[in-house]
């Protein structure tokens, strides 16, 4: 990664305007008019990644300085993807409320947040919080960009097996932080039969070790349908399985699925489903590796809602603009949908500008754009 100046500086005239005595003049504009940073300064295109190192892709809690090459990654996807300027910042704090001050103070220098590898459950606190308290757009990415490719991929495998969004069954299984915003935005996209499940079953209100996370989301997705029991069991005759957890699921637990079945098995490295064993039961099989057709990968959603948001210098990243990403993404298979094709590769150079387009339409819609 590197920082480059937009314009050229080779003389003494163009250091005098790029910095003193120039730059004066563009400061005292800002001091009596704050907007004007949205013209003079790269505040407007610029994004923090910020992390404390918590649950760096499958690494984990591995701290801050180890999560620096993440972030720098994921600065340089902002930047090739979406043509946004991302700044990796690396927290030496684990602590929630030293999170969200650190923060709320850098706010001023960025036209976003992207939250990045911060465990479940502080993660759903400190993205709430912190959308509360700032007026630019805070998006926890394990969380909203995962769901987002999730939901596009679903609309074109559910058109493929010819299923109705208001009556498909759908099983997710891990409860953090991709599990929870998967089921949110699936309900939003109109799926509501939905069963979510953690290492001790699906997870519905009748249990008494519910964090207030999982009992918000019990209350959202089990508890309607009144289902129970342990994964293989909510299995039995589902539609569609997205897994975001980890582990095995036995093979005799997916073959109890129903016809033509769905499914995701996005845990990397390994997936939850082996696509070899998946093939036998499912049509539609997707994962979160390269090396297999399908892959849900987030970069396929995140430089473009941001540039999107930018663009209509959004306030905040709303439920309509993440299903309108999804819906952009799954537009672009159009008619060469088939069971190996149902999400766009990141290198279609048509993903980014679609994506900013809806998102910057839905920010209108929604009335939280300022342009």
């Amino acid at each position: 990664m590197q920082t480059v100046s937009t314009v050229p500086l080779t003389g003494k005239e163009e250091l005098s305007l790029a910095y003193t005595p120039g730059v004066a003049l563009v400061c005292e504009a800002i001091a009596a008019d704050p907007g004007m940073t949205q013209h003079y300064t790269w505040v407007p295109n610029v994004v923090a990644v910020v992390t404390d190192g918590t649950a760096v892709l499958g690494l984990g809690d591995i701290g801050p300085s180890a999560a620096m090459p993440v972030m720098e990654g994921k600065a340089v996807l902002f930047k090739q993807f979406g043509g946004v300027d991302g700044v990796p910042i690396c927290l030496d704090t684990t602590d929630t409320e030293e999170i969200i001050e650190t923060v709320v103070r850098l706010a001023p220098s960025f036209g976003g947040i992207n939250l990045e590898d911060i465990s479940a459950p502080r993660c759903f606190e400190i993205e709430d919080r912190l959308k509360e308290r700032l007026d630019i757009p805070v998006f926890h990415d394990d969380q909203h960009g995962t769901a987002v490719v999730s939901l596009a991929a679903l609309e074109n495998a559910l058109k493929l097996t010819g299923r109705d969004p208001g009556t498909t069954r759908v099983v997710i299984s891990g409860a953090g932080a991709a599990g929870v915003a998967i089921a949110k935005i699936l309900l939003e996209a109109g799926i509501s039969d939905i069963a979510v499940t953690d290492r001790k079953g699906v997870v519905h209100s009748g249990r008494a070790d519910l964090t207030p996370v999982k009992k918000a989301l019990a209350e959202l997705t089990a508890d309607r349908t009144g289902r129970t029991g342990t994964l293989a069991e909510a299995l039995d005759g589902a539609d569609v399985y997205l897994g975001v957890s980890g582990g095995t699921v036995p093979e005799e637990d997916v073959a109890r699925m129903a016809p033509d079945a769905i499914i995701f098995a996005m845990a990397n490295p390994t997936p939850e489903v082996h696509p070899e064993v998946a093939h036998r039961y499912a049509r539609v099989v997707a994962t979160g590796r390269s090396d297999f057709p399908n892959q849900i990968n987030n970069v396929l959603a995140f430089p473009g809602i941001f540039r999107g948001a930018f663009d209509a210098r959004a306030t905040a990243i709303t439920e309509g603009m993440k299903v309108a990403a999804a819906t952009a993404l799954a537009d672009l298979v159009g008619d060469d949908l088939r069971e190996d094709y149902v999400i766009p590769s990141p290198f279609d150079p048509r993903v980014g500008p679609a994506v900013a387009a809806a998102v910057a339409a839905a920010a209108r819609a929604d009335g939280v754009a300022r342009a």
